[in-house]
């Protein structure tokens, strides 16, 4: 099994990835396969209209989550690694008014988001809880094309026929075999013995089969760099964030406090998880708002993985850049197993899947760059992901802001203390990484669909909407 390292770390744009990166990618797929799929083309008829509907979690909390906007700038043509997040206001505002679409190497398509975007609450898709439709019209509205795509976490989509090969075969295989193809922890643990590597080491052998090293580490030094850009930038920012709730950022706030207290080297024991709430505050409001962001593995979830990153160079002497590197590759590595065996989506498995990954993959990479074995690794996911078991998704408002936000820093402390702990130990531990993620997928099959990212239970039917 090989999932690339640059699949669960994706750069985009916020709030969400499953719900804004994901109908965007869909809208622009629908896009290239009005051009050039293969579909029969009834004589002189030409796509005159476009049209869609959203289902599932993403009628219910498209709006909150920004994915009405997001399906209107892919179907202008943008993607979410390069829409301008300072643009996209005046793209969505344009083609309102205008009612029509001109996406680039496209004839103009007429398309009124009023009219030609449904929020279908009513008409689930049975292929995922994150189902979206678009159509193609000629000029007398005969439909002439449509297809179903799934937003399935993480920025991932797939067709109807995609998702069902998928359930029929199991994750795609890579074309090319790669030499330490693990498919779970156990198996990962046992290469790992036999060839005497650390985790790192054999994803990045996996990783080189497909790229040269010096392309791969320039990749990795990118992923990171969005990632602490998307920190400072979160430090940087004060105001109500957007969508109606009027929460306030709090992160520069908070870093004003905590640089005051250093300069006066107060004592202050819980500085190590201040500084780590901190930092994942800043990217998880950066999210909120709609800015660049890294899919760690998702959105909603962007903000423990890199505080964690942040406070091992901010906190210990030792790190550098090659141990970033390590860090990124390792988490991973994780990543790639959790995605395989259960999921990373909130719509389909809750906040389990989404922090509660996040959280195992900073462990990891933590425990990793400190030293520890790849049992002491796999010791450390395990214990950070155990102890997010049955975490609802359940955001006030459709928001990714309350519980979110805050959901980030306590995954991001649950992550150092679990490497913590496993780097005491011998690797040796009562439930194996494979079992509690296999613990986590029939969770988020037993759950409630009110908890799984649809805002009709929990925080968003009990805390009033300022």
């Amino acid at each position: 099994m090989f999932l690339s390292v640059f699949d669960l770390f994706k750069i985009g744009i916020g709030p969400s990835s499953s719900h804004t990166m994901g109908p965007m990618t869909a809208a622009s797929r629908f896009l290239d396969e009005i051009l050039g799929g293969d579909w029969p083309r009834p004589a002189g008829a030409g796509v005159d209209r476009i049209g869609a509907s959203l289902h599932g979690s993403l009628a219910y909390t498209g709006i909150g989550h920004g994915t009405d906007r997001a399906v209107i700038l892919g179907l202008a043509g943008e993607t979410p690694m390069t829409v301008d997040p300072d643009l996209s206001d005046a793209i969505v505002e344009s083609i309102t008014a205008d009612r029509r679409i001109e996406p680039r190497g496209h004839p103009s398509y007429r398309f009124d988001p009023a009219v030609d975007l449904v929020l279908d609450r009513k008409t689930p898709l049975l292929g995922h809880a994150n189902g979206m439709c678009f159509y193609a019209y000629d000029s007398g509205d005969r439909l002439l094309l449509k297809r179903i795509y799934y937003s399935i976490g993480g920025g991932f989509v797939v067709s109807e026929e995609e998702l069902q090969r998928l359930k029929a075969r199991g994750p795609e295989q890579s074309t090319t075999p790669v030499p330490y193809p693990f498919a779970n922890a156990a198996e990962m643990l046992a290469m790992a013995e036999q060839s005497g590597l650390s985790i790192a080491e054999m994803k990045r052998t996996n990783e080189e089969i497909h790229m040269p090293r010096d392309e791969l580490d320039a990749k990795l030094d990118a992923i990171w760099e969005a990632m602490l850009g998307c920190i400072n930038r979160g430090l940087a920012q004060e105001g109500i964030m957007p969508g109606g709730l009027n929460v306030r950022r709090r992160a520069r706030r908070l870093h004003d406090k905590l640089q005051e207290q250093w300069s006066q080297n107060r004592p202050n024991p819980l500085l190590a998880n201040d500084w780590l709430s901190i930092y994942a505050m800043a990217v998880n409001e950066e999210n909120a708002a709609g800015g660049r962001v890294v899919t760690a593995p998702t959105n909603g979830a962007a903000g423990t993985l890199p505080a964690v990153l942040r406070y091992w160079l901010h906190f210990h002497p030792e790190a550098d850049k090659p141990s970033v590197r390590d860090f990124l590759l390792t988490a991973a590595a994780v990543g790639g197993i959790i995605k395989t065996n259960a999921s990373i989506s909130g719509a389909e498995v809750g906040c389990q899947g989404e922090v509660g990954s996040a959280s195992a993959m900073a462990a990891a990479g933590l425990c990793a760059v400190m030293g520890g074995t790849p049992e002491q690794v796999e010791n450390a996911a395990e214990i950070a992901l155990e102890h997010h078991l049955g975490m609802t998704c359940d955001p006030v408002g459709g928001l990714v802001q309350v519980p979110c936000i805050e959901r980030n820093a306590l995954g991001a402390v649950k992550a150092v203390t679990a490497a913590s702990l496993a780097i005491k130990g011998d690797g040796k531990h009562f439930v194996p990484l494979d079992a509690a993620i296999e613990t986590m997928r029939q969770t988020g099959m037993d759950m409630s669909e009110k908890y799984k990212e649809t805002s009709l239970g929990g925080l968003a039917v009990n805390v009033v909407e300022c």
